[in-house]
C-alpha cells in the first residue's frame, strides 16, 4: 500500500468541502481535505459574517425539496455541537408583481406549500418604516428565512470532521492530480497523496483544479459594504429581516441583513448589503481587492433609494468575494466524466449557494460512495450543457 492513502481526497475544504469531509468521516472513511489557505478564509466566496437562507426559490423551483434537506442538516449540525449558526430573521422580497424575482418566489411556495405573507403597500410601511418602497411594488415576508455564519459553519464542519477523523491540513495548495495505477495521485507544495475517490470543491479555482470545467464557469469580483446607520438601533434583527429588493432598473437584485453587532456576530459590525449580479471577470489568484470610490458611490445611491438612512450612513468595511457562475446560474454537481465514477465536484453556485452548504456535504459524500444519491440533483448535472 503506498504511503499518505486515503480512501478519499476532498480538493478545497471551503464551505462545500468542510461539509464534505465531514460526511464522509462520519461514515467511516477515511479522508483528507486539502485547502490552500487557512480555514475559514477571505479570499473566496464565504467569508463576510452572514449569508442568506431562504426556501421560497426563485431561481428554480427544484431546488426547494434540497433546501427543506438543508434546513433539516443545519439544524442537525447545531444540535451536535450546541452553537447556533441559522437565525430566524425573516426575509421581505420587494419588486414590480411582474418581475421574475417575485413571480418566482410566489411559484415556488405555490408548488412546495411554504408560507409566505403578501404585505399591501401600508402594512409594510407601517412594519418596516426603514423602507422607502414604491406604492406599485409587491412586498412578501417569509418568516422561515433567515441568515446563516459562513465562518462559524465551516468551522464547525471542519471541527466536526476532525472529531471524525478526518484529516486537513490548511495552507498546502495542490499543484497537480491525475490518476494513475487506478489511484488518484495529488501532488500539493508539501507532499504527494493518494485516493481511491476524489471529491472537488475549489469554488473559484474549480476550473483551474478541473481544466474541462473551465469555460462552464466564469469567476466574477462582488462588492460587499457594511454601514452604521445613525439610528442603528431601527436595523437591529428585532426590527430589521433580511431582505431582497428586485426592480426593472437593473439585473439582479439588491439585497442585505439586519444590522449585527460585534460582540454577537464578529467583526465587520453593520448593516451589510450588496448587489447580487455576476459584475466584473476576474482570476481568483489576481483579484484586485480595492474598491473604487465609484463602486462604493454607485452601491450606497442603489440601497439608498430605498433604505434612506444609508445615504448618511458612516462606511464601517467594505470587501470583495467572488462568484463562480454557471452558464444558467445554476449549480453544477456530478461525477466527471471519464474516471468511471471515481471523482465528483460542486462548482458554478453563482452566488446562491452557501444556504445549500448542509446538503451539498451530503450529496458529494452520497456521490462518492454509492455512486449516486436519491437527493433530486438531476436538473444540476453536467449533461445539461451538451
Amino acid at each position: 500500500m503506498y504511503n499518505n492513502y486515503y480512501d478519499a481526497i476532498v480538493l478545497g475544504v471551503g464551505s462545500m468541502g468542510a461539509a464534505t469531509c465531514y460526511r464522509l468521516a462520519e461514515r467511516g472513511y477515511k479522508v483528507l481535505g486539502l485547502e490552500q489557505f487557512d480555514i475559514p478564509h477571505t479570499q473566496g466566496s464565504h467569508a463576510g459574517q452572514s449569508r442568506i437562507i431562504r426556501k421560497a426559490y426563485f431561481e428554480h423551483p427544484d431546488y426547494v425539496p434540497l433546501l427543506q434537506r438543508a434546513y433539516r442538516n443545519w439544524q442537525q449540525l447545531e444540535v451536535q455541537t450546541g452553537q447556533q449558526g441559522y437565525y430566524k430573521a425573516g426575509l421581505l422580497y420587494h419588486g414590480p408583481s411582474k418581475h421574475p424575482v417575485i413571480q418566482g418566489v410566489l411559484e415556488a411556495a405555490s408548488l412546495h406549500h411554504i408560507e409566505l405573507n403578501e404585505l399591501t403597500h401600508k402594512q409594510a410601511s407601517g412594519r418596516y418604516p426603514q423602507f422607502n418602497i414604491p406604492t406599485d411594488f409587491k412586498t412578501i415576508y417569509e418568516p422561515d428565512a433567515g441568515f446563516i455564519r459562513p465562518e462559524m459553519a465551516i468551522t464547525l464542519y471542519k471541527d466536526e470532521a476532525i472529531n471524525k477523523g478526518a484529516v486537513i491540513k490548511m495552507n498546502e495548495p495542490v499543484i497537480e492530480w491525475k490518476n494513475e495505477n487506478g489511484l488518484f495521485k495529488v501532488i500539493t507544495s508539501k507532499d504527494i497523496y493518494y485516493a481511491k475517490k476524489l471529491i472537488i470543491t475549489a469554488g473559484a479555482w474549480a476550473g483551474k483544479m478541473i481544466p474541462q470545467l473551465k469555460s462552464k464557469v466564469r469567476i466574477t469580483r462582488q462588492v460587499i459594504v457594511w454601514v452604521k446607520p445613525i439610528n442603528n438601533e431601527l436595523f437591529y434583527p428585532s426590527r430589521f429581516p433580511c431582505w431582497l429588493i428586485a426592480d426593472d432598473k437593473r439585473p439582479g437584485a439588491l439585497y442585505g441583513f439586519p444590522y449585527l453587532d460585534k460582540q454577537s456576530f464578529g467583526e465587520p459590525e453593520g448593516l451589510k448589503f450588496a448587489w447580487h449580479y455576476a459584475a466584473d471577470e476576474t482570476d481568483p489568484d489576481n483579484v484586485n481587492r480595492e474598491i473604487s470610490k465609484n463602486e462604493l458611490k454607485q452601491l450606497m445611491n442603489d440601497v439608498s433609494e430605498y433604505i434612506p438612512a444609508v445615504a448618511d450612513a458612516e462606511i464601517a468595511a467594505t470587501k470583495t468575494c467572488l462568484y463562480a457562475n454557471s452558464p444558467d446560474e445554476n449549480f453544477i454537481i456530478d461525477h466527471l466524466p471519464g474516471y468511471n465514477g471515481d471523482v465528483s465536484f460542486a462548482c458554478g453556485f453563482s452566488g446562491h449557494g452557501f444556504k445549500f452548504v448542509s446538503v451539498v456535504g451530503e450529496i458529494l459524500a452520497d456521490l462518492a460512495t454509492e455512486g449516486k444519491t436519491e437527493l433530486p440533483i438531476g436538473f444540476l448535472g453536467l449533461k445539461r450543457f451538451q
